[in-house]
């Protein structure tokens, strides 16, 4: 059961699936900021890989089902992304753990699907829109957001961590302007800037388990939001945007007493899969 704080609406009844896309190795400089350092005493330290897992949400709502980003094309290692990227952020299950594959496991397929929400339109978000091309599915995304994409694809300026051939199609895009937006009874999407220029993430107050904030990738692990430690600077578009949106979910957190999730954290697993209603 789900209620809007801002809206005094009466609580609507929905579920909140977790949809597995598998898991992304990478170096944990990139997710934390002077994460491993070398020093004197340790001048070659041993960085390792840290292992992120990469998941969607599929929301059943009265006004329709809803899917909350795409995550990696399933041709993620086989060319799809660049090279150098991939060597950096290996999704080396990508192909095993495809859309239509993961969502079969919660029982139901894209053509299913009313509605899309992407957070962000980066590589292992917006890979999956492919299977929407053509259809009048609706797929919301920040207009920050959107132009950034198509600026950082198709010229030699902005991310690298953007592919056309995710985002390029024939898409009924539904474009949000505003810093926080309702568009279906009970969900609150908030523009949290900083990771990317229109990165969005989910606020939704459940009966059950009280307030839920999915911020996506403003932070990739649970140090980022705990510890305050900003992204790395590969992916961190800007700081001080960052800290600001940081801020906007401490705020929610103090007000509500909201349960936070990351976009990347091994640790949000076990309450992630145990679902929401």
């Amino acid at each position: 059961m789900i209620r809007t704080e801002n809206v005094g609406s009466p609580m609507v009844d929905a579920e909140i699936h977790f949809v597995d896309r598998g898991t992304i190795r990478a170096d944990p400089n990139f997710a934390i900021e002077g994460h491993t350092v070398a020093s004197i005493d340790d001048p070659s330290p041993d960085r390792g890989r840290i292992e992120a897992p990469v998941y969607n949400l599929l929301i059943e709502h009265p006004a329709g089902t809803i899917l909350w980003d795409t995550g990696s094309h399933p041709d993620a290692g086989d060319g799809h992304w660049p090279s150098e990227i991939y060597a950096e952020f290996e999704h080396y299950d990508a192909h095993e753990r495809d859309l239509e594959t993961a969502l079969g496991e919660v029982e139901y397929g894209t053509e299913d699907i009313d509605y899309v929400i992407q957070s962000h339109l980066h590589l292992d978000h917006a890979g999956g829109l492919y299977r929407f091309d053509g259809t009048n599915t609706p797929v919301f995304v920040h207009h920050e957001e959107l132009k950034h994409a198509y600026y950082s694809a198709k010229t030699d300026e902005g991310s690298d961590a953007y592919v056309a051939a995710d985002f390029d199609h024939d898409l009924n895009w539904q474009v949000i302007y505003g810093d926080r937006e309702t568009h279906f009874e009970d969900i609150e999407l908030i523009h949290l800037p900083g990771h990317t220029p229109g990165l969005m993430g989910l606020v939704i107050d459940l009966e059950n388990d009280g307030t839920i904030v999915f911020a996506g990738d403003e932070f990739y692990l649970r140090a980022n939001f705990e510890k305050r430690r900003p992204l790395g600077g590969g992916l961190l578009w800007d700081k001080r945007a960052w800290f600001e949106s940081l801020r906007r979910i401490e705020e929610l957190q103090r007000r509500y007493d909201a349960k936070v999730f990351c976009g990347h954290a091994p640790d949000d697993l076990e309450a992630l899969r145990g679902g929401f209603s």
